[in-house]
């Protein structure tokens, strides 16, 4: 027996949400300056892993950002050949590399931060009313638990 007994208006709001989602993203891109970079948004999450959780394994990263170590050494490439991160030897494990993000690098992934930042404050102040503050809140509390949702329980 289905838990869900509207299904179909589950899977019609899950599809306008991640529509919504993938838009909202874009626009967080254009705003922030992100297209400048030349850097895909995937190289640039992984710079931004590197620069929060620095000095850091590839194989952590990998962790991270939910990507095969394929994917990882070749973000890191070109990372490493645009000069924003540096690996040295882990001192545990003499076999294992760390990266660390240079100074230019913490700069980039921190004025992007502040651009989308910036964007989204300019648009909750001129389109969410004052009335419906507490309603953005609610959202903001609901995409938080589904971003949290451990599905692993086996259900559809």
């Amino acid at each position: 027996m289905n838990a869900n007994p509207r299904p179909q208006q589950s899977t019609a709001t899950a599809q306008r949400l991640n529509d919504a989602m993938k838009r909202l993203r874009a626009r967080l891109r254009a705003e922030s300056g992100q297209h400048a970079t030349g850097l895909t948004a995937t190289q640039l999450g992984v710079l931004a892993s590197v620069v929060r959780e620095g000095p850091v394994t590839a194989a952590r990263l990998a962790t991270l950002e939910h990507v095969s170590a394929q994917s990882i050494a070749q973000s890191l490439a070109v990372l490493k050949a645009a000069g924003l991160i540096h690996s040295e030897p882990d001192p545990q494990d003499g076999r294992k590399k760390l990266m660390s993000a240079n100074a230019s690098a913490t700069e980039l992934v921190d004025n992007l931060l502040a651009g989308r930042a910036s964007f989204l404050a300019r648009a909750i102040d001129q389109v969410v009313a004052p009335d419906e503050q507490q309603d953005a809140e609610k959202a903001i509390e609901l995409l938080e638990r589904l971003a949290a949702a451990d599905l692993s329980d086996g259900a559809p």
